[in-house]
């Protein structure tokens, strides 16, 4: 996948805004409900799943994208009172008037919302920047397949690549295993992907996988817990 391809604000059906690729059939994120899908894959399935109370929770975020799963991170973190220390990947960043656009901070209730997400995007990147006293977010312009990840060290990962007909080089077993290998004994792996290669190379590479109904206008999701 090359980074010149355009982008195309999309409004999607709970309101919230998507990017579409022009010229690819592929999404940043639902076309049934962006925060939507983010709140029940990534939050519910996710960070709401992680057993007891860890001091800090570590997450791997592969695919930043448009910040979304970040904001409502931060959001629930704060909610949650969680001290969280946030990983994430994302090669292709958005340009400022893409992410300017995005209508997330004024659908969401929390006051003092879209100088968090401009923040968010705009912090400098390969270093720990403390958003909130309790988030420190890094962000590495670069792909999963360049990036050195630390061992036992995540608790949740957050897998949000484009989909495997748009990248496929990222859904196999040995990124997985790559990934598998930086997540902590327990730790939970959770994607709006729910094929069946996807899966088995899951579990080929140590997850215990399961199967869960999927958000809005998707059958099903795929939430896997390191063994």
């Amino acid at each position: 996948m090359h980074q010149n391809f355009q982008r195309r604000l999309v409004k999607t059906q709970d309101g919230s805004h998507t990017l579409k690729l022009v010229g690819l059939d592929e999404h940043y994120h639902s076309t049934f409900g962006a925060v939507q899908e983010s709140m029940y894959v990534f939050i519910r399935n996710g960070l709401h799943s992680l057993p007891g109370k860890n001091e800090v929770v570590n997450i791997l975020e592969v695919g930043f994208g448009t910040g979304l799963n970040a904001l409502l991170t931060l959001i629930e973190s704060q909610k949650r009172n969680l001290k969280v220390y946030y990983f994430t990947l994302e090669p292709f960043p958005l340009q400022r008037e893409e992410y300017e656009a995005l209508n997330y901070s004024s659908l969401l209730p929390e006051r003092g919302l879209q100088e968090r997400f401009l923040k968010l995007h705009e912090c400098e990147w390969s270093k720990d920047i403390e958003l909130l006293p309790d988030f420190v977010l890094r962000k590495e312009k670069t792909g999963l397949e360049a990036t050195s990840l630390p061992g036992y060290f995540f608790d949740l990962v957050y897998f949000d690549a484009f989909g495997p007909d748009t990248q496929p080089e990222l859904w196999t077993q040995p990124l997985f295993e790559k990934v598998s290998s930086a997540m902590k004994p327990g730790g939970i792996f959770t994607t709006y992907c729910a094929k069946g290669s996807v899966r088995r190379a899951l579990k080929a590479s140590g997850l215990d996988v399961e199967k869960l109904s999927g958000p809005p206008g998707k059958r099903e999701m795929t939430r896997a817990v390191k063994m």
